[in-house]
Order: C-alpha cells, then sequence, then structure tokens
C-alpha cells in the first residue's frame, strides 16, 4: 500500500475518532509533579509511577523539598520505579536548576527544559505539551513504532519521527495525536502481536497482517 497524504490524513480523522477521549495516564497535578513523574518513568510502567508518586507528592510539593530530603532519603521514595539511583540523580539536579535559575517554577520553553538534568526531548515535549498545552509530540517508543507502521511517519530515530509527524499532523492536533498514538500502541498496535484483526485502522494501515 502506497500511504499518500489522503491516507494519512484518513489514519489521523480515524485515531482521533476512536481515541478522542484518550488523556494522560500518569496523575499529576502541576508541571512539577508531570516533571518528576515523567523522569519517573523511563524504563517504567506508568501504573507503577502513579503509585510512587502518590506516596512522593504527599511529602513534596515543590523543588525546595526535594533539595530539602536529600539524595539518599528520594532514592528510597522512588526505589520501586527502578533505575532509582540515576533517577534520583537527576531530580535532584532538575530540583537544583529550578531552584538556582527559574524560581523554583518549572519553565514553558523547549530549550530552558532541555538545560534541566534527565530530561531529552521526550520528556520536554511532554511537560510542554500536557503540562502547558503548548502543541508538541513526543515521541516514546509507542509513538516511534505506530507511526512507522502505518507510514505515517517513517524515520529510524526519534528525532526524524518528531519531525516527519509535526509535517503530517496539523499543529493544534498534535498534543492530542501524541495520545492517540501512545493508546493505539498499548491497546492494539502491540510490539510483539499487534491486534490487526480488530484494528479499526486495518484498511489503512500498509502494516496490517
Amino acid at each position: 500500500m502506497r500511504v499518500t497524504n489522503k491516507i494519512k490524513e484518513e489514519q489521523i480523522r480515524i485515531l482521533g475518532e476512536v481515541y478522542k477521549d484518550a488523556k494522560p495516564a500518569l496523575i499529576f497535578h502541576n508541571p512539577f509533579e508531570l516533571l518528576i513523574a515523567v523522569i519517573l518513568s523511563a524504563q517504567c510502567t506508568d501504573k507503577r509511577v502513579n503509585v510512587t508518586t502518590a506516596r512522593l507528592f504527599k511529602k513534596v510539593t515543590m523543588p525546595e523539598d526535594i533539595m530539602d530530603m536529600g539524595l539518599e532519603k528520594l532514592e528510597e521514595e522512588i526505589r520501586d520505579c527502578g533505575l532509582y539511583h540515576n533517577k534520583a540523580k537527576n531530580i535532584m539536579g532538575a530540583c537544583q536548576e529550578l531552584c538556582n535559575k527559574f524560581q523554583g517554577r518549572v519553565p514553558a520553553d523547549f530549550e530552558l527544559l532541555m538545560e534541566l538534568p534527565g530530561v531529552g526531548r521526550k520528556t520536554a515535549n511532554v511537560v510542554l505539551s500536557v503540562g502547558f498545552d503548548i502543541p508538541a509530540i513526543a515521541v516514546d517508543t509507542h509513538v516511534f513504532r505506530v507511526a512507522n507502521r502505518l507510514k505515517l511517519a517513517v524515520g529510524d530515530t526519534p528525532l526524524v519521527v518528531e519531525k516527519r509527524l509535526m509535517k503530517a499532523i496539523p499543529q493544534e492536533k498534535w498534543s492530542a495525536a501524541h495520545h492517540w498514538l501512545i493508546w493505539h500502541g498499548r491497546n492494539i498496535c502491540k510490539a510483539r502481536k499487534p491486534l490487526c484483526h480488530e484494528c479499526p485502522l486495518a484498511e489503512v494501515c500498509p502494516s496490517c497482517q
């Protein structure tokens, strides 16, 4: 199947219709909590992160609280998220930067977010999109896989896929489409055994088995 712009438009339409109520799986109440949750989500399920943050956010509400907690205690708080040594180091470093440079507030700016320890393109885009309602597309493993299978945005790296998704999807739909692609990847277009027989995109998917 040759994926034309018309087919891509139909793919986007179907995704938007099927997943119109899709929301972030992480639980947070402000950009600071979102930032911490996304850092913790690396190689960890959102369900597990939500258990950890439900406990952690009862004790900390701002970067200064993390600094006061100290690295060793923070490690104990987030141990069940895995990779806790590195994650604690990044969270502590990010909080220090927030306190020193941004008066304890998470900046609503991509380049400034990228300066924070533990923050890469995906995390920065999630914080902008979900935390500040600024159009952005964060490419995680689900988005990367689904975009390539649909040939909605083909690329060998998350950065290439991100840029091609930005061209294929209208800007006003970037943030929503991020969630559409994630939920489709979780529910239907799974990594090992995609459920092609029940996929609403089967007729417009070149990878449908």
